[in-house]
Order: structure tokens, then sequence, then C-alpha cells
């Protein structure tokens, strides 16, 4: 488990932003859609705050389309989902429940990795 915490603060012209604490060094994060790395995150550390670092997730245009598009922050290390955002494109919605069914989605994936890792790992032990 981690021992820091991702808070958004915006999105803005098209990049995600939020704020990481609580380490010094700086974090090493990947950004996950349909299971794929998203490029161009950016960590920079935050001027006379020592132990935050500004994270910069850019949208990327060909990666919206009709409905809901969900995007894991990770700790590259781990694999522990640190934060999440979803992108609503076209018929708005009265309830951001098909958010929540593709977040469901994109977590249950990740767990799926995450088990079959650990059984071919573990399988030479028993």
């Amino acid at each position: 488990m981690t021992n820091f915490t991702l808070t958004k603060t915006r999105i803005r012209a098209g990049v995600w932003e939020g704020v990481l604490s609580g380490t010094a060094d700086a974090p090493a994060l990947q950004v996950l859609h349909l299971e794929k790395p998203v490029a161009g995150v950016a960590i920079a550390a935050v001027a006379e705050r020592p132990g935050e670092w500004l994270v910069q997730v850019p949208i990327p245009v060909d990666l919206l389309s009709e409905g809901v598009q969900t995007f894991l922050i990770c700790d590259a290390g781990t694999g522990e989902k640190l934060q999440h955002f979803t992108v609503i494109t076209g018929v708005a919605m009265e309830d951001d429940l098909r958010a929540e069914v593709d977040l469901l989605r994109a977590e249950l994936d990740m767990l799926k990795r995450a088990f079959r890792r650990h059984c071919l790992e573990t399988a030479d032990q028993y």
C-alpha cells in the first residue's frame, strides 16, 4: 500500500490536474485507459511545499468518443489505484451510473491482472 495520496484539483484545457502528497521523492505514476497506458503524464515539485507534487494528465483527443471514458491513475510500482476520472461525451445522463459501471469494469480488469501476476509468481511455491 502506498503512503501518499493524490487529490484532484481540476480539469482545464484538456488536462486533469491533481496534487500528490506524502513523498519526498518524485512518484512513478501510470495512467491507464482501457488497460493501455496514456502518454504525457507530467509530475513536478510544488514550489515551497516539500513532499507535494503537481500531477498533470493530458486527456488525448483520440481517446474521446461517445459515452463514458474512464482513466485510472495508479502507482507504477505497486499498481495500486490512487485516483480516477471519467469523461462523458454525447447524450447527457440523468445520473452517473454508467460512469460507475465503467469504473468498476476498469478496476475489475486491474484486479484480474494483479491476480494473474500473483498466481504466476506463487505457482512455484506450492
